[in-house]
């Protein structure tokens, strides 16, 4: 965002014919106007030090006036540059497992979930012209947004979302089937599920195979990327509704061919992703195969601000006038 001018010398004249009349009419006195000491002889003199004051603002406001109408006659507005995606790129939604095993620090340190969610964020922006939604996954599944280009909505609900908040289980089945019906009612021309999860299917009344073939049946690419290892790994995790925290050692129950299965199902492509690096360059593959053509094409707005400029310039003015007159009748 900028600032132009229709006419850039009128805005450029104002910084020196002001200045320049200031300084002349500061030195131009009335030859009509008597000097009288006030006080009595010998006495203390009169302090003008606060009229003096009050005199140099009522000049600033005067001058600031002026200025503001020098900047009016230029033909002032805010240019500003918005860049619009001429294709629709793909639908994408993204099943997030959040039962509290996702608590689990085996990603260099770090817990599956933030490191899940930090890959989608920046998964997300990446892609501006691809609509991204969100399912959440636990006991039960939810669609927390459905597929959007909005990033700062898709930003804020991943920074609302908690590890637990749909409770301890984990309904895989569910989440594809939320997800396979909300991109069986998109009309992009490509569309895509990933799941990120940690764990076994434990919950639900859907099958997770069964979810996984509807995605087949509508046509949309099925990713499964599968967070952690197997085994006891540490845990840290608090339960959003008790604030209770639990640490310690966790039992892992990675069953890294019953997901190989769901893929399978879908027809779609299984990562084992057991560290950080190893989720990052997951992303990366999910980025390079699902490709889409981006074009787009910057569109220049440009708004006057004449007017709110005029506005400001007349209530300098009359605000000087107006404590000249009213307030200080006429003094000075």
């Amino acid at each position: 965002m900028n600032i132009s001018f229709d006419n850039p010398f009128i805005a450029l004249s104002a910084f020196i014919i002001i200045p320049i009349c200031a300084f002349i009419f500061s030195r131009l006195k009335n030859p009509f106007v008597a000097s009288i000491p006030l006080g009595a002889p010998g006495g203390i003199p009169f302090k003008t030090t606060q009229i003096n004051g009050l005199v140099r603002f009522l000049k600033f406001l005067e001058y600031t006036g002026i200025f503001l109408l020098f900047f009016c006659a230029a033909g002032p507005a805010i240019k500003t540059s918005e860049t619009v995606w001429i294709n629709r790129g793909a639908d994408i939604i993204f099943i997030l497992d959040v039962s509290p095993s996702m608590a689990a620090l085996d990603m260099d340190g770090k817990d599956r979930f933030s490191v899940g969610r930090t890959m989608l964020t920046e998964f997300a922006h990446k892609r501006p012209s691809d609509s991204i939604g969100l399912v959440a996954v636990g006991e039960d599944a939810a669609l927390l947004l459905p597929p959007t280009a909005d990033r700062e909505a898709l930003d804020l609900r991943l920074e609302q979302l908690r590890v637990g908040e749909l409770g301890d289980g984990t309904a895989l089945g569910m989440g594809i089937a939320v997800a396979a019906y909300h991109l069986d009612k998109s009309n992009a021309k490509r569309k895509v599920a990933v799941l990120i999860t940690d764990g076994e299917n434990n919950a639900g009344a859907i099958h997770p195979e069964t979810a996984a073939g509807l995605l087949l049946e509508i046509g949309v690419s099925f990713w499964l990327i599968a967070l952690g290892t197997a085994g006891e790994v540490p845990i840290d995790y608090t339960d959003p509704y008790t604030r209770i925290r639990r640490t310690g050692i966790f039992d892992s129950r990675y069953d890294i061919e019953s997901l190989r299965r769901l893929t399978a199902s879908g027809n779609g492509t299984f990562i084992a992703a057991p560290s950080a690096e190893a989720f990052t360059a997951a992303f990366s593959q999910l980025d390079d195969s699902e490709i889409t053509i981006q074009r787009s094409r910057v569109i220049n707005r440009r708004s006057p601000i004449s007017f709110q400029i005029l506005l400001a310039a007349v209530i300098f003015i009359l605000t000087a006038n107006i404590i000249r007159r009213f307030i200080l009748r006429a003094l000075i």
